[in-house]
């Protein structure tokens, strides 16, 4: 029944694992997500009302293809002013999410068998989108090269067949952020071999402290016109649920993108387009200005804390959006072990959840998000240690002076969470605690030697009915 492109298409595997551990929490799982790619910060109020003046004003009728006039004018402004680019409304296309822009873009640009340049490691939906549109992925390893493609790189992967670079600045997974003088070079090159450069730049309003963010777009009128810039509203303004993203482009490019946005979804839904007028518009330069540097204290958090645990190791210093990439070949025990053993073996020991890269073209490395609040990246921090202080003695569930203890009064993931805490605060480092609150049973392994009268302190401290021993 299924064509050959769907038969070979699997699911995407960030959404599949953070939808499991989203499911998880939900049953009462004590687990600290750092799956997700998207900020746990609220929508602007502007934007939030925006999308509510829309729907009782009735603006909820179809738009034009590509987006509200307003709305692709205050694109290309911000886009001006902010970051440098040169382009006009006509050159908007507004699309539902960012995702799309690309998908479509691969579509419009490349005939089949042509192919598309891409680094590794990449965004995990990259190669997807590219065979889809029934191109050719090249992947380019960067490891080598501080996770970068350089001119040298580039020009060694160019082919007859070579239609498109693919950059992706800053980049998910990497974090790493390209300079001036390197996007230049890699945009001589493009010209040079005439290539059509697609800039993901969806994080670009997201770079830290030391790093500064330069748009392909804005290095000249050359390379802007081979440039197509895709941004959206997701993550600069946490509004991933709204589902509006654009696509910044030559006029011809434009133009084909609405063609095929107007045979396929239409345009994005009204009440979002009006929303994401409001955030544009509306006065959210403090709001996002008080939300980078939270973000830049998780950064810093993150880079810091995983700096102390040994034999993890940070691949690449964290410069923009919010995923430090992290090298655990130091944790493999057997041949056949690989960034899934571990994110795996971290999700049943430790109750934490980390994204294996192995769909991202890096399977000795595990993403990690700081998109989660400065609580959470602390407290998955002290569980990842504990757990490695602990991961020589025991390879199995728990090690063997581990205790199962009844406990009433349990009702919740957020009961086993202060359970947790309270004993692992008590007991103290080498301590790991299992909690599965529906049978009401907790289960205590450490180095060193406790008492039940140690866990029952703690189980009461927290505010439940220690029994005994289980059975």
């Amino acid at each position: 029944m299924l064509s050959t492109r769907a038969r070979t298409l699997p699911a995407s595997s960030t959404a599949a694992l953070d939808a499991h551990i989203k499911s998880l929490m939900a049953d009462g799982a004590d687990v600290i997500n750092l799956t997700g790619g998207e900020l746990d910060f609220p929508t602007p109020d502007q934007a939030s009302d925006g999308g509510r003046q829309a729907i009782s004003r009735g603006l909820t009728r179809y738009t034009p293809v590509a987006g509200i006039g307003p709305l692709r004018e205050a694109i290309a402004r911000r886009l001006e002013t902010h970051w440098g680019c040169s382009y006009t409304a006509a050159q908007i296309v507004t699309t539902n999410g960012a995702k799309q822009a690309l998908a479509q873009l691969f579509t419009v640009l490349c005939d089949p068998g042509d192919e598309v340049i891409l680094q590794a490691p990449y965004w995990v939906s990259f190669p997807h989108m590219i065979r889809l549109a029934g191109a050719t992925p090249v992947v380019v390893d960067t490891v080598d090269t501080g996770f970068k493609l350089t001119p040298e790189l580039l020009r060694a992967h160019i082919t007859p067949s070579t239609r498109v670079v693919l950059l992706n600045n800053p980049s998910n997974p990497t974090g790493v952020v390209y300079d001036r003088a390197e996007l230049l070079a890699l945009a001589g090159v493009a010209v040079e071999h005439d290539l059509v450069i697609v800039s993901d730049e969806i994080y670009g309003d997201l770079v830290h402290e030391g790093a500064t963010f330069t748009s392909v777009a804005s290095l000249g009128p050359d390379i802007a016109e081979r440039t197509v810039t895709v941004g959206g509203f997701s993550k600069t303004y946490a509004m991933t649920g709204w589902r509006i993203g654009f696509a910044a482009a030559p006029l011809p490019v434009a133009a084909a993108l609405t063609a095929v946005q107007g045979h396929t979804s239409s345009a994005p839904s009204s009440i979002s387009q009006y929303a994401a007028l409001a955030a544009l518009t509306g006065d959210t330069d403090i709001e996002l200005a008080r939300r980078a540097a939270e973000l830049n204290t998780r950064r810093t958090l993150m880079r810091d804390g995983l700096a102390a645990l040994p034999p993890l190791r940070l691949a690449a210093e964290p410069q923009g959006g919010f995923f430090a990439l992290v090298d655990v070949r130091g944790l493999y025990r057997h041949p056949d072990d690989d960034a899934g053993t571990v994110a795996k073996d971290l999700l049943e020991h430790a109750g934490v959840a980390v994204m294996p890269g192995r769909d991202f073209g890096a399977p000795d490395l595990v993403r990690l998000s700081y998109a989660v609040g400065a609580e959470d990246i602390s407290q998955a921090l002290h569980r990842i240690s504990t757990h490695l202080k602990t991961i020589n003695d025991r390879r199995t569930p728990m090690s063997s002076n581990a205790t199962a203890f009844e406990v009433h009064g349990m009702t919740c993931g957020g009961c086993a969470k202060r359970i947790r805490t309270a004993i692992v605060t008590d007991l103290g480092e080498g301590t790991e605690v299992t909690v599965d609150h529906k049978a009401g049973r907790v289960t205590v392994s450490s180095t060193g030697e406790f008492g039940s009268d140690a866990v029952q302190a703690a189980v009461e401290r927290a505010g439940y009915k220690f029994v005994g021993t289980a059975a």
